[in-house]
């Protein structure tokens, strides 16, 4: 009988070591996913912040040189 009892609890302490198992492979799947999507919009946020950059670089840099040839078109009429 104690032979029994004592396979008894090793399956059972096996068996929990498995599930045990699972659900740690399981909070460490979410984790990396959790991860990834945090890095995937700190990335997204990173080039939509660059990209508004280049944008307002173009539109002053368009402003200044339709300014320069604009005042430049109107010294040479006025001559």
């Amino acid at each position: 009988m104690r032979m029994r009892q004592s396979i008894a609890d090793i399956e059972e302490a096996f068996f929990e070591e498995i599930e045990e198992d699972r659900e740690r492979r399981d909070r460490m799947r979410r984790h990396a996913e959790q991860r990834a999507r945090h890095r995937h919009a700190a990335r997204t946020h990173r080039h939509g912040t660059l990209r508004f950059a280049l944008v307002l670089l173009v539109l002053i840099a368009t402003a200044v040189v339709v300014t320069l040839v604009m005042f430049n078109t109107l010294y040479y009429v006025m001559r």
